[in-house]
């Protein structure tokens, strides 16, 4: 009997299914469940260790987000012989930008796996991107860098790092459309205000002026989301100015 086998009979039924679903989620048998357990915990659950140390995904993600981002780092620094610093940490945001982590959790069903008294339906979107951030953070701790690294291999930078099409890709609409008026001395304005009407979750609306002209407008759950959206469709409208 093999020694992975051995750890597999010594757990409870429970634990078996975590185990079978954990292998398959990240490719290869962990050693210690119990770290892709705290992977999952939510801070809800009020839980310690034996010191009285909280046990939740939380310091798993600040370490998963630190490998993420030296692995991508080396990868670009590989790949992009003639990248400066600038360009360099530039598209490594793009890499790692939160709405690609959100993707990446989504995509692998990670909220399945989370233990909280919360109910999931009112989760914020970044638990997606939180959790897939906590799991890269328990690979690390459980097999070491190599596993770490193979991981974000196979999840992100095979599938989804294309750097001509990186290059191109935009991160913020606001910092770009900013950034566009400024030079072409443009005044700007975002004029942001509560527009819950019938809708049972708070709603920002926000009306984006350049030269006291209403260019733009947008809805969405936060100020920065408004902002956000009514920027992207601002650049739209100057779209050809923007990129001459």
């Amino acid at each position: 009997m093999s020694f992975i086998q051995k750890i597999f009979n010594s757990y409870a039924e429970n634990d078996r299914n975590f185990f079978v679903k954990i292998s398959k989620l990240i490719g290869f048998k962990p050693k210690d469940l119990s770290i892709y357990k705290t992977a999952f915990t939510h801070r809800s659950l009020n839980l310690t260790n034996s010191k009285g140390f909280p046990v939740n995904y939380e310091r798993l993600e600040f370490l998963g987000d630190a490998m993420l981002s030296s692995i991508i780092a080396n990868h670009l620094y590989v790949e992009v012989p003639s990248g400066d610093e600038g360009y360099l940490t530039k598209m490594r945001s793009k890499i790692v930008s939160r709405q690609h982590l959100n993707e990446l959790g989504k995509k692998l069903n990670l909220l399945d796996f989370v233990q909280s008294k919360i109910p999931k339906t009112q989760f914020g979107v970044n638990i997606h991107g939180n959790l897939f951030e906590s799991l890269v953070g328990a690979i690390y701790l459980d097999k070491g860098y190599k596993a770490c690294e193979k991981f974000i291999y196979n999840t992100i930078i095979i599938p989804y790092v294309d750097i001509p099409k990186l290059e191109g890709k935009v991160i913020s609409y606001k910092s770009l459309f900013i950034e566009w008026c400024q030079k072409e001395k443009k005044s700007f304005n975002y004029e942001v205000y509560d527009d819950t009407g019938i809708d049972e979750t708070r709603h920002f609306s926000v009306k984006l002026k350049v030269n006291d002209k209403v260019v733009a407008k947008a809805r969405a759950t936060s100020k920065k989301k408004a902002e956000e959206k009514a920027s992207k469709r601002a650049f739209f409208v100057f779209q050809k100015q923007i990129e001459q």
